[in-house]
C-alpha cells in the first residue's frame, strides 16, 4: 500500500476540528477579509499556526487555536471556512465527514450562535455540491464554560440535526473539567435529541472515559488513556463504544509519550470498534492520508483492516440508518479491488 493507493481510498473521518484544519490559503483569506496581519512567508506562517515543538501538554498544543479565532468572527469567515476543510477532505476522497467546531470561539463580536451554525452548514453545503463528499456540522460545547453559555448554544443546534448538523461534543480542558462538570449540559444536548461524541482519556485520565461510558455516550475522541485498563477495556468494547483515534496528535500533546502508550494495540486484541482520524489538520500538520500511512507504518495495518476501520466510521456515524448503510456499501465496493 504506497501514499498513492492510501490517498485513493475512499475514507470516513469522524473526528476533524474547523479551527484546527484550515489551509493556509483560507487563513490567508480570512486575515484579509478581518485586517489582521500575517507573515509573508508560508514556513513563518505555518509556525504560527502548528502545534509548537515543545509542546508538553494538551494545553500547549492548543496555543495556535489562539491565533485563529479572531479569524472566524463572521457568517462569511465561518462559511468559507468550512468549505475549506471539506474541500481538503475530498480532495483525499473522503466520502463523509464531520467537522466540528465550537460556535462560542466565533462569538466575540456579537455573532449568535444559531448564525455561526448556519454559515457553517452552507459551507458544508456548497462543498457537498461541488465535491463528491458527504460533511455535517458537529457542535462543540467547552467543558470549562459555563452551561449557561454552552446550553443555549446546544438548543440552537438542535434544529439542524439532520440538515448540515449531526450531533453534539465536549471538548477543552479534559484535566481540569472531567465529564461530571458537564453532566448536566449532556443530559440537556441529549434531551434535545443531538447525537453525543465525547473527547475523553487526552490527558492521561482513564476514568474520564469510564465517566463518559456511564453517561451513555458511545463515541469518545481520544480514548488514549485506555492503555493498560484491561477492565476499562472490556467495558468499552461491552458497550459497543467507537474510538476516534488520532495519532499524530496524541504524540504531540504527550497524551501517548510514544507508540507503546497508545491505545491501538491493546483496542483492536480486544474487538473495539476503531477509527483513523486527523484531530487537526493543520495544527497537527497531517492529512488523514499521512495517517492511514502512519497506522500501516507503527501498526502493519492490512487494507482489510482500513476497510474495518472505515465500516466502523459509516456505522458509528451520526448519519439515518439508511445513509450509513450506503456509506457502508460504497465502501465495500470501493476497497473490493485491492482485497
Amino acid at each position: 500500500m504506497d501514499k498513492t493507493i492510501l490517498h485513493q481510498l475512499g475514507k470516513v473521518e469522524l473526528h476533524c476540528h474547523l479551527d484546527g484544519s484550515l489551509s493556509l490559503h483560507a487563513i490567508r483569506k480570512l486575515a484579509a477579509m478581518a485586517n489582521i496581519a500575517l507573515p509573508a512567508d508560508d514556513a513563518a506562517l505555518r509556525a504560527l499556526v502548528s502545534a509548537p515543538a515543545d509542546a508538553e501538554t494538551l494545553l500547549d498544543y492548543l496555543r495556535p487555536f489562539d491565533f485563529i479565532r479572531p479569524l472566524l468572527q463572521t457568517e462569511a469567515a465561518l462559511e468559507l471556512a468550512a468549505y475549506d476543510v471539506a474541500a481538503q477532505a475530498a480532495e483525499e476522497n473522503v466520502r463523509y465527514t464531520e467537522i466540528r467546531f465550537a460556535p462560542e470561539f466565533s462569538m466575540d463580536a456579537g455573532l449568535t450562535a444559531t448564525a455561526a451554525i448556519e454559515a457553517v452548514v452552507r459551507g458544508l453545503a456548497r462543498a457537498h455540491h461541488d465535491f463528491d463528499l458527504t460533511a455535517t456540522a458537529l457542535i462543540c460545547g467547552m467543558r470549562q464554560s459555563p452551561a449557561q453559555v454552552t446550553d443555549p448554544i446546544f438548543a440552537a443546534a438542535a434544529p439542524f440535526v439532520g440538515h448540515g448538523v449531526g450531533g453534539a461534543d465536549f471538548a477543552g480542558n479534559e484535566a481540569d473539567f472531567p465529564p461530571e462538570v458537564v453532566a448536566d449540559s449532556v443530559a440537556y444536548a441529549r434531551s434535545l435529541a443531538l447525537p453525543m461524541t465525547f473527547h475523553a482519556g487526552e490527558c492521561h485520565c482513564a476514568h474520564n472515559i469510564a465517566q463518559a461510558l456511564a453517561m451513555g455516550i458511545h463515541r469518545i475522541g481520544h480514548a488514549t488513556a485506555i492503555v493498560d485498563h484491561p477492565e476499562l477495556i472490556t467495558q468499552f468494547v461491552a458497550a459497543g463504544a467507537t474510538a476516534e483515534l488520532c495519532l499524530t496528535s496524541n504524540l504531540q500533546t504527550k497524551a501517548a509519550n510514544d507508540l507503546s502508550e497508545f491505545p491501538y494495540e491493546q483496542l483492536r486484541a480486544a474487538g473495539a470498534k476503531l477509527t483513523i482520524n486527523t484531530d487537526n489538520r493543520t495544527v497537527s500538520h497531517t492529512t488523514l492520508t499521512r495517517e492511514y500511512e502512519l497506522f500501516q507504518q507503527c501498526f502493519g495495518v492490512t487494507m482489510a483492516d482500513l476497510l474495518a476501520f472505515n465500516q466502523n466510521a459509516a456505522a458509528a456515524a451520526f448519519l439515518p440508518e439508511a445513509d450509513r448503510r450506503a456509506l457502508s456499501a460504497r465502501l465495500a465496493c470501493e476497497y473490493a479491488p485491492y482485497l
